[in-house]
């Protein structure tokens, strides 16, 4: 059964094997698989909730974490609403590179001195014990860059996994215009579409 939903485009973006598509599986299927291979290309999964009282389509697009490097972002990027970087806390490098991304994202995107563009922050793996960026470290890099909301998230334990996806729905909701309204009336049972291959 189909209902008009308003839809958003989040993409999700961040260094190679932070845990992308692990979140996404792990927020759209409620699964966790150790196996994951490399995204190529782009994919998306998408998810049908209620913001608010409101019917919300979240269509989230999982890239490689190569783009920044090859110029592929642009299309990927393309008509987003929202986006969720990911680092992983065990991987400080990882961290490093999220101030390149969001540059990076902004200015493809034409919003490069836009601050309230909704985006939030994930610390991935918080499960693991060789973490190597703190808490403090995250807040700190969050306060300076316009007060960005971050979560600690595992994939694997499910922590904070499904809190972080819906801040980002709330966040675009609030930006977005009733007039720049995107509308969804897609059976959205199914739940994956490959966009294929390396452009």
């Amino acid at each position: 059964m189909s209902r008009k939903s308003v839809l958003f485009k989040v993409v999700v973006l961040g260094e190679s094997g932070v845990g992308k598509t692990s979140l996404l599986v792990r927020y759209v299927e409620n699964k966790f698989t150790i196996s994951t291979k490399s995204t190529i290309g782009s994919d998306f999964l998408s998810k049908e909730i209620d913001v608010e009282g409101r019917p919300v389509s979240l269509q989230i697009w999982d890239t490689a974490g190569q783009e920044r490097f090859q110029g592929l972002g642009t299309s990927f990027y393309r008509g987003a609403d929202a986006v969720i970087f990911v680092f992983d806390v065990t991987r400080k490098k990882t961290f490093d590179e999220l101030s390149a991304w969001k540059k990076a994202f902004l200015i493809q995107i034409g919003q490069e001195n836009n601050k309230e563009f909704p985006m939030i922050i994930l610390a991935n793996k918080v499960d693991l014990d060789d973490r190597q960026v703190s808490k403090r470290d995250i807040a700190e890099w969050a306060n300076q860059n316009g007060d960005v909301h971050f979560y600690e998230t595992s994939a694997k334990e499910n922590v904070n996994v499904g809190k972080a996806f819906d801040e980002i729905a709330k966040l675009a909701l609030a930006k977005v215009k009733e007039d720049d309204m995107n509308y969804s009336t897609v059976d959205l049972n199914v739940q994956k579409k490959n966009n294929g291959g390396c452009c």
